[in-house]
């Protein structure tokens, strides 16, 4: 990829090297880190492979650019384009940029704007350092018109849906195609093609499932693909807007043997245990599944030290990291009775320091 903003924008951290290089030198991080020799390497486009970005909007009078943080941490550095994104948003953001300099409505006290997309369309959020104006969705119905995407607009516990909040995206996994509703403000995966290698690895690498019980699910990125190797799933997820997501997504995909549940690992641990009961638990028999497998895909911090033990208890675990130093700190506690059966590396972020990894451990 070649950026006129490398050495600048605080995004690429990584832009001296070549993807080549880049690549080996995560590589030489795992081995280190991990003391391992061998594992697969996913790799990614070097350029146009995000899904989802957003920008400052940066205020010169009249006129307006898009924002990133300076690489040295001081100030903002104005951009007119970025090629790291998909695309789709990388032909709209110039339009945008234009449109909204020339409608002052739109344009007053914007303070940024995130981009959600997929082949079909794109999802803007304008964001407001004030009250949305009485006319803005008149406004944005008339951009929306003007550049062929979806516009919402929010301010202080503010949200104005011009026509949708939500952008559908299918991936294609193991000669199956899944579609999905993201939702505006929902955690999603924003590199599509090498999501769709994450899929494939994990599906792949099931072997003997039972039932799986799934902690973090979000809109059921995982869940749909993993669901056609095993006899019944239950998916958790604390977020409600996600269990609405991935609800909706099992449906429009005619996957009937997940169940979702809205519930943190501290409560199922609880009603595993009978210690207490819950009205989410109403229609659903814990007794009934036989699990097999437990798949995760924690946060950064990793996961804590209960959940770690409640986890040891089944005999497959499929561990999904966006953070090599915790995956290395929870690892090193699961080989006292876990052996390591696959190991991968995904490159969700070219021109970074962030590593996705996976590994499948067997008791």
């Amino acid at each position: 990829m070649e950026c006129k903003y490398f050495g600048l924008c605080g995004s690429c951290k990584v832009y001296d090297l070549s993807y080549a290089k880049q690549i080996e030198q995560k590589k030489e991080y795992i081995k280190e880190l991990f003391d391992i020799q061998d594992f697969e390497f996913f790799t990614s486009e070097s350029e146009h492979y995000r899904d989802r970005a957003e920008f400052r909007i940066w205020h010169d009078g009249d006129d307006i650019s898009y924002g990133m943080h300076n690489l040295e941490g001081k100030g903002v550095l104005k951009i007119d384009e970025c090629p790291k994104v998909s695309h789709e948003i990388f032909e709209l953001m110039p339009k945008l940029r234009d449109y909204i300099q020339k409608n002052e409505e739109l344009r007053a006290k914007l303070y940024s704007v995130e981009f959600l997309s997929c082949k079909s369309s794109v999802l803007v959020t304008l964001i407001y350092h004030k009250p949305l104006f009485e006319k803005f969705k008149d406004e944005a119905k008339k951009l929306e018109k003007n550049l062929d995407i979806s516009i919402i607009g929010r301010a202080k516990k503010i949200k104005v849906v011009t026509s949708q909040d939500f952008i559908t995206q299918t991936l294609h996994v193991e000669d199956k195609k899944y579609v999905y509703k993201i939702l505006e403000g929902g955690f999603s995966q924003p590199n599509s093609k090498v999501n769709e290698k994450m899929l494939e690895w994990v599906v792949s690498h099931v072997k003997d499932g039972r039932d799986l019980l799934e902690l973090y699910c979000g809109h059921g990125n995982f869940t749909m693909p993993l669901s056609s190797k095993f006899s019944k799933v239950l998916a958790t997820e604390i977020s409600k807007t996600s269990i609405k997501s991935a609800l909706y997504n099992s449906q429009i995909n005619g996957i009937s043997n997940i169940k979702f549940l809205r519930m943190s690992v501290e409560e199922l641990t609880s009603a595993l245990k009978k210690e207490r009961e819950f009205k989410r638990l109403a229609d659903i028999e814990l007794e009934e599944y036989d699990f097999s497998h437990i798949f995760v895909d924690p946060p950064r911090a990793g996961i804590n030290k209960d959940s770690l033990k409640f986890i040891s208890k089944f005999e497959n675990i499929i561990y999904i990291s966006c953070n090599p130093t915790t995956l290395k700190r929870d690892l090193d506690i699961l080989k006292e009775d876990f052996r390591v059966v696959d190991f991968a590396v995904f490159d969700q972020f070219p021109h970074t320091n962030h590593i996705e990894s996976g590994i499948i451990l067997k008791k």
